[in-house]
């Protein structure tokens, strides 16, 4: 059901992008029938679009056809009901910069929770066409565009010297500062630091072996409840905000291939990663 839900939702976010957006030259612009369609939340760097708010209304409306009476949590819609039994945690679009943009990084996000535990999820890189899913105790899988099918497993690495890492930056300015010491403190002692724009991608990533980790301070559970699964599914060690959190505490999130995850834990310990950013 998150497969399907979430492939149709991808379906028309696609659609509806170049309907509201058109790229001009190098810049991208709202089109006539978009006009409007482009609000901010937390911040005025935090956007929000009217085609985020139609793909969670599509997916609110299939799940109540396909489970009525399931609570359902949602970045723009917010919360039907809390943790207990089971819960639909949903994000519409992860990657709103992205796709407001132009850059094709954002995914569909959609994960069914049992008492606060994610169970079955799928993130479908909307751009791409790969549909990520997991179920827990039954594996990771990547259906990709071209029809190929892949059991997911992350890297092999087992120094933190050696490993790839994945994070993003809230919105806050004062977060972002203490993000950026947080980077500078530790790009010396890994490879390198990719920043995509989409934490559910980035999550899929560490469960393909395209990047060896991912941390980041502030997510909310529709960032991870789907992405943290396939990690998990796919070997990934994963550290996860409670359920009930939300990005205003700051929690750290944290996936990371099973032959380096005790000594990145240690690395960030030591550079106080590991403590709360609250906005």
């Amino acid at each position: 059901m998150a497969v399907r839900v979430a492939v149709e939702a991808a379906a028309h976010a696609s659609t509806r992008r170049p309907q509201v957006f058109a790229s001009v030259g190098h810049a991208v612009r709202e089109t006539e029938a978009g006009a409007g369609a482009v609000d901010t939340k937390s911040t005025p760097t935090d956007p929000v679009t009217v085609v985020d708010t139609e793909t969670e209304i599509l997916i609110r409306a299939r799940l109540a056809d396909l489970r009525p009476g399931d609570a359902v949590l949602g970045e723009e819609g917010g919360r039907d009901g809390g943790p207990e039994g089971i819960r639909w945690v949903v994000d519409p679009i992860d990657g709103t910069v992205n796709f407001l943009y132009g850059i094709p990084a954002y995914a569909i996000s959609v994960a069914a929770q049992l008492d606060g535990v994610s169970v079955a999820g799928a993130v479908v890189d909307v751009a791409g066409g790969a549909v990520y899913s997991a179920a827990r105790g039954h594996g990771a899988t990547l259906h990709e565009a071209d029809g190929a099918v892949h059991a997911l497993r992350c890297t092999t690495v087992t120094e933190v010297s050696m490993s790839l890492l994945a994070t993003g930056f809230g919105y806050a300015p004062a977060r972002r500062q203490r993000q950026g010491e947080l980077i500078a403190a530790l790009l010396p002692q890994v490879r390198d630091i990719r920043r995509i724009g989409s934490a559910a991608l980035d999550l899929c990533m560490v469960a393909a072996g395209r990047v060896d980790a991912h941390f980041e301070h502030g997510l909310s559970p529709w960032d991870w409840a789907a992405g943290s699964l396939i990690a998990e599914e796919a070997g990934a060690v994963v550290m996860l905000p409670s359920p009930e959190s939300t990005s205003a505490d700051g929690d750290v999130t944290v996936a990371a291939a099973p032959g380096v995850a005790a000594a990145l834990e240690a690395t960030l310990a030591g550079i106080g990663a590991l403590d709360p950013i609250p906005a």
